[in-house]
């Protein structure tokens, strides 16, 4: 697949969160700040985008938003324009609706979390998710990885990737799900209609997707890691140096 064939050229990449589960390192440091392997966490993130040919990424910002824009600022590519979110953190989904409704996001986008990481498999990641798309049959196409390529993850899962490629939840009887959403998607602008005002979770977009039979997944081909807490850290920086 050729880079021109990509489905969108922009990104949001999520950076506006508190990062509570990291503290003390988050206590004067926005996440997406904290490095892991001497990077950013950011970082391993702008540089899937760039390295799939991504032109922009619009990044929303609300805990200590000045270093964010401090560390970004002067970098050429990707583009980076900023959704302020200073006055209130709208959470995942209220995020994206203030940055589609500012006219900073395409149809569709991908959607990108800044606070952990995942390594490629034989190929860029975000091609590999392009080339699932399909806007006829999807609202939203979400990157999943099995629990067994889940790198410090403690969860119970989050999702059963069907057959033909729809996600259903774990039920609230069920014990476990074989797959974990690892915070990278291509969302079109359907999936944003009639959204509720404020701060709300993307998970209430999503819910109506599966109603409709439009929410999608598909596989990571590689190894994510969860990167919720400082003791994350050390055995994330092993395994990516090969110890």
């Amino acid at each position: 697949m050729s880079r021109s064939a990509l489905v969108s050229d922009t990104a949001m990449v999520m950076a506006a969160g508190l990062g509570k589960r990291m503290l003390p390192l988050t206590a004067a440091t926005p996440k997406p700040l904290i490095k892991v392997g001497g990077k950013a966490l950011i970082d391993y993130m702008i540089e899937h985008l760039a390295d799939a040919g991504l032109e922009r990424a619009v990044v929303n910002v609300h805990y200590l938003p000045d270093q964010i824009e401090a560390y970004l600022s002067g970098r050429e590519h990707p583009e980076f324009v900023f959704s302020d979110e200073r006055e209130e953190l709208l959470e995942t989904g209220g995020g994206m609706i203030k940055a589609w409704r500012a006219g900073l996001l395409p149809d569709p986008f991908f959607c990108l979390n800044s606070d952990n990481i995942w390594i490629d498999g034989p190929r860029n990641t975000l091609l590999d998710l392009s080339d699932m798309w399909d806007p006829e049959r999807m609202d939203a196409l979400l990157l999943v990885v099995p629990q067994e390529r889940a790198f410090q993850h403690r969860g119970k899962g989050d999702f059963h990737l069907e057959p033909d490629g729809r996600l259903r939840r774990r039920g609230p009887n069920e014990d476990s799900a074989p797959t974990i959403y690892i915070g990278a998607q291509i969302v079109s602008h359907r999936l944003l209609r009639d959204a509720p005002a404020g701060p709300f979770s993307t998970m209430v977009l999503w819910e109506r997707a599966i109603a409709e039979g439009r929410l999608f997944g598909t596989l990571h081909q590689g190894e994510w890691f969860d990167m919720g807490t400082p003791e994350a850290i050390a055995p994330a920086e092993a395994h990516l140096s090969g110890g």
